[in-house]
């Protein structure tokens, strides 16, 4: 992308390039050189030297001196766990993940639907579970995950049809990217409660989930993983059914909180 083809969002421009920029490194790698923004967002060099620069005083970049690279600074960590500390939601969400995982032994993730991704709100993992890394705050597309397909089964046919993109692009072998098929999908959802993916977003794991129905169209579903070699269909099927259960008791409590 050139220079001169950047087409400028509408609103103060260099307050829409930091949001830009900062939303490029959150998307890529750990650290980006000023090369690798030029390429990923087109905006001239030298506007990207005084953004870069004015977000690395501020404390929302930090830099590697050695090799002139940079990447989210803590200041990011603080807002993003401050719309946590703030989203009325995520304690009410937190029980019920806590009581999901000891009901199955299974990890419990609770998201939010952000355009056409999920975005991961809070996770409860497993007691045997392995995986170290938090999922917080991270993103997956909506057809190549259970939370998505629950999700998006809550919109109509052309409301999906117009919010997804042109191209439905693969996490594994495994992902729907049929439109006819993810329509399918939504339409099982629907009839029995639940949606399912198997090894969909992730080789190894299967998954279903359920929305939690306290806002029309629902925005949070909560899912619970599985092992495909300690799930068979029944198996999720059961735990598809449970997760339904508990976010239909869950959407009652926010409801009768005043919680919108």
């Amino acid at each position: 992308m050139s220079e001169a083809t950047v087409v400028e969002p509408s609103g103060v421009k260099s307050a829409r390039r930091a949001v830009d920029l900062l939303e490029t490194f959150a998307a890529g790698e750990v650290w980006l050189s000023l090369a690798d923004l030029h390429a990923r967002t087109g905006f001239p060099r030298s506007s990207l030297h005084g953004l870069v620069h004015t977000l690395l005083d501020a404390g929302w970049l930090e830099a590697d001196p050695n090799t002139a690279r940079y990447r989210l600074g803590v200041r990011a960590l603080m807002c993003g766990t401050a719309y946590l500390d703030r989203d009325p939601v995520v304690p009410f969400a937190t029980e019920a993940l806590e009581q999901l995982r000891e009901q199955t032994g299974f990890t419990a993730h609770y998201a939010r639907r952000d355009g056409v991704q999920v975005v991961y709100l809070e996770t409860r993992e497993s007691h045997r579970s392995t995986h170290l890394i938090s999922r917080v705050g991270r993103t997956l597309p909506t057809h190549a995950t259970a939370l998505g397909k629950a999700l998006l089964a809550e919109l109509t046919a052309d409301e999906i049809d117009a919010l997804l993109p042109p191209i439905l692009h693969g996490l594994t072998p495994n992902t729907i990217t049929s439109r006819d098929a993810l329509h399918e999908e939504c339409a099982l959802t629907r009839e029995r409660g639940w949606a399912s993916e198997v090894e969909e977003g992730s080789m190894g794991v299967r998954c279903v989930a359920a929305v939690i129905p306290y806002r029309i169209p629902g925005t949070d579903a909560i899912s619970c993983s599985m092992p495909v070699d300690e799930a068979d269909d029944a198996a999720a099927t059961r735990v598809g059914e449970l997760v339904a259960e508990t976010t239909a008791r869950l959407g009652q409590r926010l409801r009768r909180a005043g919680i919108r």
